[in-house]
């Protein structure tokens, strides 16, 4: 139904999963929701999902790591940079007022206004990715420009991710540097000592078959994870990390790494969209009054945030208005990484189950309005090839993958 629609088919399983939580057959038919789910099966769901949520993470990190980038490019770091920071300091902004509604009771209030300008700060490139190899603007200069400034949003974002997280559980500035360091030094070994000895891997030669390094690499991206989070970092960024490192191009690897982002995806990733969905309650959210104004409010900052930020930094690089602003309105997907940050947030008691809830109505509502807005803008046409030279992206067609 999302296909037909013109929608990106992760916004169908996130609102399957929404469907069939306590958001709508939980409400009507409560009964039938615990004969499907009952309680000894939950933990099997959230350990398939976290599972699922290791292995998309790896292919995030191939898709990083396939990223190019040609020349200085001063216009594509600074779109970049812009869509980072610009809704990062108006989600900040936004998060002051609403602190006395929803902070938790033991969160330090700076941690819980730096993760809500972390979750309206991100763009879902895999989402992005898909969005633009449906519609088929891949090689157009903003779907190029949009997919590199996702790629370096993302792993900013989960940098900051856990930074936030060290802030929460260890308010003094002493343990928030010293996982910074842990952070940064983990990051240099594995793209610094363990890059370079991945790609002397030989293409020819005694090397095992295709299903054992497979195996062997699903050993490795769990050991990362669990390296990471026994540092106090989030295990996901292990897995970011073995994507980061992993052989692009190198025909046995990429083989052995086909069928996990094959399997996370289409597998074990629809168990954390039912997960989410049971563990999130709209009915429960009373819009009206203040809780309404504080979902306008978030969704008018995150649209705008990243609407006008990263489009009107292209337009003062030279981008006529018309690409400049589907730019901005690329990059305002949020989707299925967004649920992810938020599901680790309230996982971390950042955030308390009604923000989960207007949170996740501007998730859904930013990745829907895409195509939409898209089409108002005129975008939604034959697709030409990119015009900036100093933008080439390898893995265009990383949304078919």
């Amino acid at each position: 139904m999302a296909v037909k629609l013109r929608q990106p088919r992760v916004t169908g399983e996130i609102a399957a999963g929404i469907l069939l939580g306590p958001s709508f057959l939980g409400s009507v038919a409560p009964g039938v929701t615990g004969w499907l789910f009952p309680h000894g099966v939950l933990p099997m769901f959230n350990g398939l999902a976290q599972f699922g949520l290791v292995l998309f993470m790896f292919g995030v990190g191939q898709e990083l790591a396939s990223m190019r980038l040609r020349g200085a490019a001063p216009r594509a770091v600074l779109i970049s940079q812009s869509s980072l920071f610009v809704p990062f300091a108006a989600g900040v902004v936004v998060a002051l007022p609403l602190m006395d509604d929803y902070l938790v009771p033991g969160v330090p209030p700076v941690a819980f206004v730096l993760f809500v300008g972390c979750a309206l700060s991100i763009t879902a490139f895999p989402v992005l990715a898909r969005i633009l190899s449906d519609l088929g603007i891949s090689r157009t200069r903003p779907g190029q420009l949009s997919l590199f400034a996702a790629a370096v949003g993302d792993g900013g974002s989960w940098l900051m991710l856990s930074a936030i997280l060290s802030l929460a559980h260890g308010t003094d500035l002493t343990s928030v540097l010293g996982k910074a360091l842990v952070v940064i030094a983990v990051t240099v070994l594995f793209v610094g000592p363990l890059r370079r000895l991945m790609l002397r891997w030989p293409e020819r030669g005694d090397t095992p078959s295709t299903p054992v390094v497979t195996l062997l690499l699903v050993v490795a991206v769990a050991a990362s994870a669990t390296l990471t989070a026994a540092l106090g970092i989030h295990q996901l960024i292990g897995a970011l990390l073995v994507g980061l490192v992993w052989p692009h191009g190198h025909r046995k690897a990429s083989a052995a790494a086909a069928p996990l982002a094959s399997t996370a995806k289409t597998v074990l990733l629809p168990f954390f969209f039912l997960g989410f969905g049971l563990s999130v309650d709209l009915h429960s959210l009373h819009l009206g009054g203040g809780a309404g104004l504080a979902l306008l409010a978030l969704l008018a900052v995150a649209t705008a945030g990243k609407v006008f930020g990263p489009g009107l930094s292209a337009r003062l690089t030279g981008l006529p208005w018309s690409e400049s602003l589907t730019l901005g309105i690329l990059l305002n997907a949020r989707g299925l990484t967004e649920l992810v940050v938020l599901q680790i947030g309230y996982e971390a008691h950042l955030i308390n189950k009604e923000m989960l809830g207007l949170l996740t109505i501007v998730a859904l509502a930013t990745t829907v309005m895409t195509t939409p807005l898209l089409k108002l803008t005129g975008t939604l046409r034959e697709p030409s090839p990119p015009t900036d030279p100093e933008v080439r992206a390898s893995a265009v067609t990383v949304g078919q993958s």
